[in-house]
């Protein structure tokens, strides 16, 4: 990565030119079975798309807030870079009534309702699959970002110094994430470039948001997202740790 990225998304796009047929992302949910892996190409492009939607459809601007009601889950991470991308703070498991836009996934449906701003559900289906049915009252993102534009510019600069994330009541600014993100990754296990990163734990926290995106993006490293790894044997586990060549566990 480039010591002059300052946002999240500036990492992206630096990984994005350095390699970006390598893999990025691979998301395990142990519930269903699931097995999804983005290359750094792949996992841009769904972040320009979902970008796009949010300056463009849900008319979000730099400074707003955007409630993720989301688990750790890959497509929780592509909204992740897509606020850093607009310049909006993403607040993980925040308030909705206090939000301009709400980002929910079906088990938050209910309380993200307290929202009078711009309502988005995720299904969280294999393949990022679309409801059935969508709720009343939001916009199924499964339906909406397929159409978006493959290329995003922001209508304003994002400023790095300005709120980019708040996650269990602490606020950061874009910089600080970049620079957190950095600094911690050697503890966590994190070497450089090629390091593969295990993560089972939850989005909640920032030691769960660094070890699950922030800290393999910011060290040109990879992260595999584990969702419900309580319910994967320890046998499994060793299988899957050998088969996807992790290097470091945080779980």
């Amino acid at each position: 990565m480039n010591a002059t990225d300052r946002t999240p998304a500036d990492l992206l796009r630096s990984a994005l030119a350095a390699d970006p047929g390598r893999p990025l992302v691979t998301f395990y949910d142990d519930a269903t079975g699931e097995r999804v892996e983005l290359s750094v190409a792949t996992f841009a492009n769904w972040v320009a798309k979902t970008s796009n939607l949010l300056q463009g459809e849900l008319a979000a601007a730099p400074g707003d807030r955007v409630a993720l009601l989301l688990p750790a889950h890959w497509q929780t991470a592509v909204w992740l870079l897509a606020c850093s991308s607009v310049g909006v703070i993403a607040d993980v498991d925040g308030d909705p009534a206090l939000a301009d836009v709400v980002v929910s996934g079906p088990e938050g449906l209910e309380a993200a309702r307290a929202c009078s701003g711009e309502r988005v559900a995720l299904a969280l289906r294999p393949l990022g699959g679309r409801f059935p049915q969508p709720p009343a009252g939001f916009a199924d993102y499964a339906v909406e970002v397929p159409s978006q534009g493959d290329r995003f510019v922001p209508f304003a600069p994002v400023d790095p110094e300005e709120p980019a994330l708040i996650v269990a009541g602490r606020e950061f600014s874009a910089a600080e994430v970049v620079e957190r993100a950095r600094a911690e990754a050697p503890g966590v296990g994190l070497t450089g470039p090629g390091s593969r990163l295990l993560s089972g734990l939850p989005f909640d926290t920032w030691e769960g948001l660094n070890a699950g995106l922030y800290a393999p993006l910011a060290t040109g490293g990879s992260v595999v997202l584990c969702r419900n790894l309580d319910r994967l044997g320890e046998e499994d586990l060793a299988k899957r740790i050998e088969s996807e060549r992790v290097s470091v566990t945080a779980r």
